[in-house]
């Protein structure tokens, strides 16, 4: 079993001799902080400062972060867009708290800080539940002539509150997979 001190935080100076250093890459740090990033719940992707969004899979990429580094410490301003629904200061609160982490656990800079910018949040979850249940919808009518696929389609263009067009669509297809029992019965 590993002691304690085995299993302490490495102070890299002890190691290095006195006339060595470890320099790191600003890609490094960006890495490792696009990682950290990637871990945390509610965040939909990654942002420039001027609000152009990237998708989470490219959060490792140094778009929408910011690395300022020191030969012992590092800054780091983070640029995200949030998903709907999300509490927002808990999402970045969680950003910051994994990125400082992971950057100090791997390299053993001094983390000074980690600004989060929320620059957008991103409806792209409900809107992609919306559509599949609108393709569920389009499923379970066909054979039911195109009025009853078409009116699964109005109710989810219509409603704004995704829990409401949720509901409609899953008792419209509820009524459609009746119906189509019915006429299947009544052969």
């Amino acid at each position: 079993m590993a002691s304690k001190k085995d299993i302490l935080p490495v102070n890299i100076e002890e190691e290095v001799e006195q006339n060595s250093s470890i320099t790191y890459a600003p890609e490094v740090i960006s890495i490792i902080t696009g990682a950290a990033i990637n871990e945390v719940e509610g965040i939909a992707g990654m942002s420039n400062s001027s609000g152009g969004m990237f998708s989470r899979k490219n959060a490792g990429n140094s778009k929408g972060i910011k690395i300022e580094l020191g030969p012992e410490e590092v800054s780091i301003d983070l640029y995200v867009v949030v998903e709907y629904d999300r509490p927002i200061q808990k999402v970045a609160m969680d950003v910051q708290e994994n990125v400082r982490k992971a950057i100090e656990n791997m390299t053993g800079l001094h983390v000074v800080r980690v600004d989060v910018h929320v620059q957008g949040v991103s409806f792209e979850k409900e809107n992609t539940a919306l559509a599949s249940g609108a393709k569920k919808a389009e499923s379970l009518t066909e054979g039911q002539g195109d009025e009853s696929a078409q009116k699964a389609v109005e109710l989810v263009d219509d409603d704004t509150d995704e829990e409401e067009a949720s509901e409609d669509l899953n008792d419209h297809a509820e009524d459609a997979q009746d119906a189509k029992q019915e006429e299947q019965d009544a052969e």
